[in-house]
């Protein structure tokens, strides 16, 4: 049964660094949307070592956690259960407190990718290109593996990170070939291009955008446009942005702690573009 709202709930999103998280704004604007007037939701700087004398310390009132860097592998051990999705590329975003007092750990980055970019039309692509190939990246594979029919070829810069991403290729049973950073303009022709690197990476990629661009989805919401998501639009290509993947994978994580479904995606986007814009 889905809690009352008189129910005194709350939620918060850990990491460290996390003063920049739009995570709060996301949640507490689907909580209003929701009539869910005695929830909050905090922000909390913890990093590994910080971690599990927080959670144990949690009361019964606790509803879920979000998680992001340093902390969704970190989190494994600390949770009772984990999603077959959140299995497959050993990372928690997500923790879910049962009311039997479990601690349920999933992974709704993955299906926000998906949601994301069937928002935006793409349903099956026949190829893709993946842009770095770092803890988003095999995110990106996972995503794929759902959606992607044929190769997907990652661009990295060194063949530590090669191996892994073939690695995360065999264990996703997604057809991955590496090739070096220094051809990624390559990358740009493909059907879906990901883009996974952190800010200024790719800004030196936006003078190579092809006449006729098909899709990118560049997982940076801040600062927004890149060069390279500006260049492609102007080209006419569809751009899926970071923020389309925050709001989507922050609808699902509200629906599985709130057990209130379909979460308020419009209101969630709204509240996030205009927590970007004031800054």
């Amino acid at each position: 049964m889905p809690p009352r709202a008189t129910d005194a709930r709350r939620a918060a999103v850990l990491g460290s660094p996390i003063a920049h998280s739009l995570s709060p704004v996301l949640h507490r604007a689907a909580y209003d949307a929701l009539g869910l007037t005695d929830w909050s939701y905090g922000r909390f700087e913890i990093d590994e070592a910080a971690l599990p004398g927080f959670i144990e310390e949690l009361g019964p009132e606790w509803a879920g956690l979000s998680l992001t860097m340093p902390l969704k592998r970190a989190v494994i051990p600390l949770v009772d259960e984990i999603s077959e999705t959140a299995a497959s590329v050993d990372a928690v975003n997500t923790v879910v407190f049962t009311e039997d007092g479990r601690r349920i750990g999933d992974n709704t980055d993955i299906p926000g990718m998906v949601a994301a970019l069937r928002e935006h039309g793409i349903e099956q692509v026949d190829s893709a290109a993946i842009l770095g190939a770092g803890a988003t990246a095999s995110s990106a594979l996972a995503a794929l593996a759902r959606i992607c029919t044929g190769e997907v070829v990652a661009y990295v810069r060194s063949e530590a990170r090669a191996a892994e991403m073939r690695q995360w290729g065999e264990r996703l049973d997604v057809d991955v070939r590496t090739a070096d950073w220094g051809d990624a303009r390559e990358a740009l022709k493909a059907p879906l291009v990901i883009a996974t690197t952190p800010a200024g990476t790719t800004d030196a990629l936006a003078t190579a955008v092809p006449e006729r661009p098909a899709t990118l989805f560049d997982v940076l919401y801040d600062p927004w446009p890149t060069e390279l998501a500006a260049r492609w639009s102007m080209f006419g290509g569809a751009v899926v942005s970071g923020l389309d993947l925050l709001v989507h994978q922050a609808v699902l994580q509200v629906e599985r702690m709130t057990g209130r479904s379909p979460a308020p995606l419009e209101a969630m986007r709204h509240a996030g573009e205009k927590a970007l814009a004031a800054r």
